[in-house]
């Protein structure tokens, strides 16, 4: 409600003094005459900024704090700005459209029933009303994305033979690991004390792993609060580039048999051992090619759309606050 009416008062005041919004919900930019709230920067923010819980220096943390929230300004400035865009093109999604999404997003996730569904989506800090209007947003832009970047985006046989070269190079005398993990959950919503009482606790159940004698996969089906529990938290074997960077950075420092301090990631703090680690050959060109397409694909787009974002702001009115 807090940020409902900051927002409010904000776009009522917008056209004498921007600045009085402050005393509701202070204004973080105007984008043409969008307002875009503090708390909604600070919510986008919310996962990163929960991670900074954990640096003692003030000063360091100040700087850090700053830094992430311009990133999501940044990128809230740029959603603003497409979202201008999709009203004149008229490239909205049709409620067909949408409920024809969600029931593809029920199905990979193997949800048949709707209480299963509104559980799945609050564990994610959505409502089911709340993730429609993300995914509509995010259908909407990446429409304008296919009309306005994709035709841009080309991958040629020499491109792909670069990235096989640099492929190679990372893959050739890699290693794949098996680890196991007990996760610690953290609310998106989390305050900093919360972040740091989960922190506390996964280091705990760090150091009982570490004690002779102790099953990990055992205590990993009592204390895991990730679906992988009942499993004793196994993972398999996983390559460089399949798990989330700060996870991923983790296990393949790690030695066979070692367990890791808690890492931080958005699903909460996961304590690691690795079970194994083994050589990787490197595939033949022809079988990773197609992989290696969507990956500069994926790249190439990411390029276009920044440059497109930019385009759209040199153009619009954009005043930052913060």
């Amino acid at each position: 409600m807090k940020k409902l009416m900051g927002t409010m008062v904000a776009a009522l005041l917008l056209s004498g003094a921007v600045a009085r919004a402050e005393l509701v919900d202070r204004v973080a930019a105007v984008v043409n005459r969008d307002v875009i709230a503090l708390s909604e920067v600070e919510k986008r923010a919310a996962p990163e900024l929960s991670r900074l819980a954990s640096e003692r220096d003030p000063q360091k943390r100040a700087e850090q704090r700053a830094k992430v929230l311009k990133t999501s300004l940044d990128i809230l400035i740029g959603e603003k700005l497409m979202e201008a865009e999709i009203r004149e093109l008229g490239l909205g999604v049709t409620d067909a459209e949408l409920d024809a999404a969600v029931t593809d997003v029920r199905r990979q996730n193997n949800v048949t029933d709707e209480a299963a569904f509104e559980r799945l989506l609050s564990g994610e800090g959505f409502t089911v009303k709340t993730y429609k209007e993300f995914l509509r947003n995010q259908m909407s832009r990446m429409k304008l994305v296919q009309m306005k970047v994709t035709p841009k985006v080309k991958v040629s046989e020499e491109d792909l033979k670069a990235a096989y070269t640099q492929y190679t190079k990372l893959e050739s005398g890699d290693a794949e690991v098996h680890a196991r993990h007990i996760l610690v959950q953290v609310d998106a919503k989390a305050t900093p004390e919360q972040v740091e009482a989960a922190r506390q606790k996964a280091l705990k159940l760090a150091e009982e792993a570490r004690k002779p004698g102790v099953d990990f996969s055992e205590l990993a089906k009592k204390k895991s609060e990730g679906p992988s529990a009942s499993d004793g938290g196994d993972l398999g074997f996983f390559r460089r580039g399949v798990m989330v960077p700060a996870f991923e950075r983790v296990a393949f420092a790690l030695k066979e048999g070692e367990v890791s301090e808690p890492v931080r990631t958005q699903f909460g703090w996961h304590v690691l051992k690795v079970e194994e680690r083994r050589a990787v050959d490197v595939a033949p060109f022809e079988e990773v090619k197609a992989e290696l397409e969507n990956r500069l694909k994926l790249q190439k787009t990411e390029k276009f759309v920044e440059q497109y974002v930019q385009e759209l702001r040199q153009k619009a009115s954009v005043d930052v606050k913060i």
